[in-house]
């Protein structure tokens, strides 16, 4: 089902910030908890943009190595929407492949590519935002490409011309849907890590 995740069974190498703290935050206003009555997306919205411990997590060291083999340009790309995920979620752990056909990068509250919400896939001239249940999201205000059962994504060429507050909404509604398929997902205080999952001994690249 996920073609850009395989080889699941090497060994790990982390990167985290072991300072890094999360909560959720609440202020109260006189005596009243302003989130009263928000929806479940709406709270992790609230929480996430009150949190002042929203530092950006460090990329694995080896991240940088596999993405070396591309364009600058795809570099700096990459590097680009990732921080835009991290900012938004920033108890997201990211899961690293360097496979054959691709570096791919998947993000999650947990260190499980099943309960992963977003990713990315780098390509020689382009780059896939994707969401791994993109298929169920009812947000959709930008066409989504995929025919499976589950995966969409958008090619992205550019930070410039990346539709952020169309994908900001369905990375809302992504994380929304991880968290009710996983509730134990609500409850990650663990900092978040940059993990590299596997690396494919071949390897095409541009």
């Amino acid at each position: 089902m996920y073609q850009y995740f395989t080889n699941l069974h090497h060994e790990k190498t982390i990167s985290y910030r072991p300072h890094l703290i999360y909560m959720i935050v609440f202020h109260l206003q006189d005596g009243k908890d302003p989130t009263k009555g928000y929806s479940h997306q709406q709270h992790i919205q609230y929480s996430y943009k009150r949190n002042p411990y929203r530092l950006l997590m460090k990329p694995n060291p080896q991240l940088v190595t596999f993405l070396s083999p591309y364009d600058k340009g795809i570099q700096k790309l990459t590097l680009q929407l990732r921080d835009f995920i991290i900012e938004l979620v920033p108890q997201a752990n990211e899961l690293i492949w360097d496979n054959y056909n691709a570096v791919a990068i998947a993000y999650s509250k947990s260190e499980k590519l099943k309960d992963a919400f977003c990713h990315v896939a780098v390509y020689g001239g382009h780059v896939n935002f994707g969401f791994n249940r993109g298929a169920e999201l009812t947000k959709t205000g930008i066409p989504l490409k995929g025919n499976g059962k589950l995966i969409r994504h958008i090619s992205v060429k550019n930070f410039e011309s990346f539709p952020k507050e169309e994908i900001q909404t369905l990375l809302w509604e992504a994380v929304s849907i991880s968290e009710r398929l996983n509730p134990e997902l609500i409850q990650q205080t663990q900092p978040p890590q940059s993990i590299v999952m596997s690396i494919s001994k071949k390897k095409r690249r541009p």
